[in-house]
């Protein structure tokens, strides 16, 4: 069936009229505005039992036990919101509506553009509820881009944006896509871009947040979801603000000794050029959608296996739907990001210097280097193997296009494209593609063109069509 679309004053009063809802809205930042819905809806008095908003950071700190939080508008905030708000609701409410009650705390934790339109509007909102009378609770959380150019706007669609969070969780549970498909109910990608969410609790635990996570990019709410190593939902906001950014697209179907290579000699280089700073560094598997898709669908299945040998190798990874280099580059530089280094092997370069990918752009070629090299950023090339010499081949002895040869000597020169130095030339026959077909054919030699955990995996879980 269809799902039905209510506008956000019926959504609030159909929970302000179900008797079984009752609970607490904490707002920072954005005002009042999801209460405000609720209260002009009518019958708020049978859903809201206390509504807060403390402007002063400093009452806020004192109120949240976060006197050293650093960012107010932050995943760590949010969180400290809702343990606080759902346990004293809980606290003083139980004895008196358990039995026939299911609590629930909102809150959020936002930035609206200021005056001088200098600042990105960004928050965070979640919510902590029950499912069932004196059960325990679930509990959402996402993170939003506020898009428009103006604070009272953004204020409007951040109350649209609540109430549709908390109608899902009591009336969209069950099905995740629906569930994520309803938070853009009567708003349009240009005014928010969801671009984080997880969702657990006892009622919700069958949900895999990777998933969830993808669906955001397939339903088009966001061009970048991002997992860290242990496989968690996070925000890019959180995990790469102000940090040095190295990232490797491929398919990783399955990642082979040159894949591995090219992680660990990248990173050699990395370190080499910016120093051994852990903290301050973070590197990033990259897939496009289109990687994802086998002709045209995506396989959940297929994506997970890769995440999972991905995160089991100790990488972050990435998923956009960013088919042109320059997009992924500009995705980034909204971050603050320190410095920014892009790897790539030789066959995939070969594509970034051909013309046709940027027919789009009213300056081609000259338009898409322009917003390519960014002031932060530098291409690492890994070799490849010229077959008829058995030589390595680096950037400079490709085929280098005429018109563009000069543009190309003029980033070498400048060091916007460094060769990566300590490549293992016996391995850089490998590819993905004769792995898998080792595969499929039985043939046990391709376990000798993968790392040892990854063909242990993939025997383990019977990966890629694996049959023992």
């Amino acid at each position: 069936m269809e799902r039905e679309i209510l506008s956000q004053k019926n959504k609030a009063l159909k929970i302000n009229l179900d008797s079984t809802t009752y609970g607490t809205i904490a707002e920072i930042g954005g005002g009042q505005e999801v209460a405000r819905a609720f209260f002009q809806a009518g019958g708020a008095s049978g859903t809201v039992a206390k509504t807060i908003s403390a402007y002063d950071k400093t009452f806020s700190d004192a109120i949240y036990n976060n006197y050293k939080s650093g960012r107010h508008v932050s995943e760590n905030r949010l969180d400290k919101m809702l343990k606080k708000e759902y346990s004293e609701l809980v606290r003083i409410l139980i004895v008196e509506r358990c039995s026939d009650t299911r609590f629930f705390a909102f809150a959020n934790t936002v930035e609206t553009i200021n005056y001088n339109k200098s600042n990105q509007g960004h928050g965070w909102l979640g919510i902590k509820f029950q499912l069932k009378s004196c059960g325990e609770p679930n509990e959402v959380v996402i993170h939003v881009r506020l898009l428009e150019n103006d604070s009272l706007l953004q204020q409007y669609t951040l109350g649209i944006l609540g109430i549709n969070l908390i109608y899902a969780c009591f009336y969209h549970w069950y099905n995740p896509n629906d569930f994520l498909q309803s938070l853009m109910d009567n708003l349009s990608r240009d005014r928010v871009e969801i671009n984080m969410a997880r969702m657990s609790g006892p009622d919700l635990d069958y949900v895999d947040n990777r998933l969830l996570s993808v669906q955001l990019v397939k339903n088009g709410m966001t061009n970048v979801v991002i997992f860290d190593r242990n496989g968690k939902v996070k925000s890019a906001a959180d995990m790469l603000y102000k940090q040095n950014v190295l990232v490797f697209r491929g398919s990783f179907r399955p990642i082979t000794y040159v894949g591995f290579d090219m992680l660990k000699t990248s990173y050699a280089l990395f370190k080499k050029e910016l120093g051994n700073n852990k903290d301050k560094s973070v590197v990033l598997c990259e897939m496009t959608l289109n990687n994802l898709l086998d002709k045209g669908e995506f396989d959940e299945r297929d994506f997970l296996d890769r995440v999972n040998i991905l995160n089991g190798m100790g990488q972050n990874v990435m998923i956009s739907d960013y088919k042109e280099f320059y997009k992924l580059i500009s995705y980034f530089s909204e971050f603050k990001i320190k410095e920014l280094r892009l790897l790539l092997g030789i066959p995939v370069l070969r594509k970034v210097f051909d013309e046709k990918y940027y027919a789009n752009l009213k300056g081609g070629i000259v338009e898409a280097f322009g917003r390519l090299f960014i002031q932060n950023l530098k291409i690492y090339v890994y070799p490849a193997l010229d077959v008829e010499t058995d030589k390595i081949k680096t950037v400079e002895k490709m085929d280098i296009p005429e018109n563009i040869r000069f543009l190309v000597k003029h980033l070498l020169e400048n060091q916007k494209i460094l060769n990566v130095p300590n490549v293992k030339k016996e391995r850089l026959h490998i590819t993905s593609k004769q792995v898998l077909a080792k595969i499929k054919a039985k043939d046990k030699t391709w376990e000798d063109l993968v790392p040892k955990y990854v063909s242990d995996f993939i025997k383990e879980k019977k990966l890629f069509c694996y049959e023992s």
